[in-house]
């Protein structure tokens, strides 16, 4: 767009509003069929999950509380509420860190790894299901550069 274009019609064209909608429903719908499929088949949410990958991945499966926060990017203050519901469950535990007494560690307790194992398979054929078998290895590949692009912008 020109910068004459952009100052003169600040409003999307037909063609950008088209993809922007087309976006916008995509994610909001992607995540809600994710999380009513974990939630089915593993009595999992969402966000469950993105927290017991992120410490399924970690060395030892455990994370400091603020980079688990980071990694998620999440409100220090949302994860907390979030970990104490877990933490109930018996999906995770805190630990103190005993080198920095201001610091904790978020840990992938026993039931948090069973679950996680249970509900992968599940999950990754809800994904391929939802999002990669519809694409042919070109779609994949321009999604991921796309995709990439985006992420910059926004970092």
């Amino acid at each position: 767009m020109t910068p004459a274009a952009e100052t003169a019609a600040p409003w999307l064209t037909d063609a950008e509003q088209r993809v922007w909608r087309r976006w916008l429903e995509v994610t909001a719908a992607l995540p809600a069929a994710l999380h009513r499929d974990l939630h089915e088949h593993a009595g999992l949410s969402l966000p469950d999950f993105d927290v017991l990958v992120r410490l399924s991945e970690s060395p030892e499966g455990r994370l400091r509380v603020s980079e688990l926060a980071d990694a998620l990017a999440w409100e220090r203050s949302r994860l907390s509420h979030h970990l104490r519901r877990m933490g109930a469950r018996g999906l995770v535990e805190r630990e103190e860190c005993e080198d920095d007494g201001r610091g904790a560690y978020v840990v992938l307790a026993e039931a948090g790894r069973r679950a996680i194992e249970a509900a992968a398979p599940a999950h990754v054929a809800t994904v391929r299901r939802l999002v990669l078998d519809p694409l042919r290895d070109d779609d994949l590949a321009r999604l991921g550069a796309i995709l990439d692009r985006i992420a910059a912008g926004l970092a």
